[in-house]
């Protein structure tokens, strides 16, 4: 593996967890979206060359809901 192109993590509210990883990684978010057909909202954070994701569930059947109810809040995706 030559580079990571981003991580995702599942979380139960970005409200909350937005501020903590902006001082975490000393770094804004740079864009929020709803992707309603994956009944999820996203924040991005450009991190070095790679960006981290924080995926919230919008609707309790959502795979980021299930996941959450399994996993609880712990890397989802590379």
């Amino acid at each position: 593996m030559k580079k990571i192109e981003h991580i995702g993590i599942a979380v139960e509210d970005l409200n909350h967890a937005i501020p903590i990883y902006e001082k975490l990684f000393g770094v804004p978010c740079y864009k929020q979206e709803l992707v309603a057909s994956e009944a999820v909202k996203t924040a991005f954070f450009l991190i070095g060359d790679a960006k981290l994701e924080l995926l919230e569930a919008t609707e309790s059947h959502s795979p980021i809901a299930k996941f959450l109810e399994i996993y609880y809040q712990v890397t989802f995706t590379l």
